[in-house]
């Protein structure tokens, strides 16, 4: 495999203490690696975790989100604002998560089975959990992102590439179709 470094790394390269997505954007397009670094302490728990409830594999997560941050690391120089950097490296690392999907249903594998919470084994929280991976892809995306993440429908809307309205319309099916098994399995 060839790697392609898209541009020296600076490690000296100052960066305000609170930086704003375009201070984050314009430092990363510098090869800043504090940048870097501050990007990845901001965004990276929470990529895990989405990733992890998409994907539903905890070693999968975390390859994905490496390989986002290594895709935004190759493409930053070519991003041009129009969206905030954030959405713009959720929808990269959504598209890794549909690649990993992909792949699994191509070399014909059955889902990896999904890792229940450790923490505790309280029976609701069991049932929720194998009710979430019942819902198809984007009725569970949505609401990990929105219930989960605690995204805001203006945000999910964005990195999903659908209007507000869209993204509402899907966690109240969501919502209405967890409910719906959740009732039938206390039944």
């Amino acid at each position: 495999m060839v790697w392609e470094i898209a541009l020296p790394l600076q490690f000296a390269a100052s960066l305000p203490e609170n930086p704003t997505d375009a201070e984050l954007a314009e430092g990363c397009k510098r090869g800043n690696l504090r940048a870097y670094e501050r990007l990845y302490e901001l965004h990276s728990a929470r990529m895990k975790s989405l990733a992890f409830h998409l994907i539903g594999s905890r070693a999968d997560a975390e390859d994905t989100v490496q390989e986002t941050f290594l895709k935004v690391y190759r493409a930053v120089r070519r991003f041009e604002g129009q969206s905030s950097l954030s959405t713009w490296i959720y929808r990269i690392l959504i598209n890794c998560c549909y690649d990993v999907m992909r792949k699994r249903q191509r070399l014909a594998e059955k889902p990896a089975p999904r890792e229940l919470s450790t923490d505790s084994k309280l029976p609701l929280k069991i049932a929720l959990e194998r009710a979430l991976e019942s819902l198809n892809d984007r009725q569970r995306l949505v609401f990990v992102m929105f219930e989960v993440e605690g995204l805001k429908h203006s945000e999910i809307a964005g990195i999903l590439e659908v209007p507000e309205g869209t993204s509402r319309s899907w966690l109240f099916e969501a919502k209405r179709e967890l409910k719906r098994m959740l009732m039938e399995s206390s039944a």
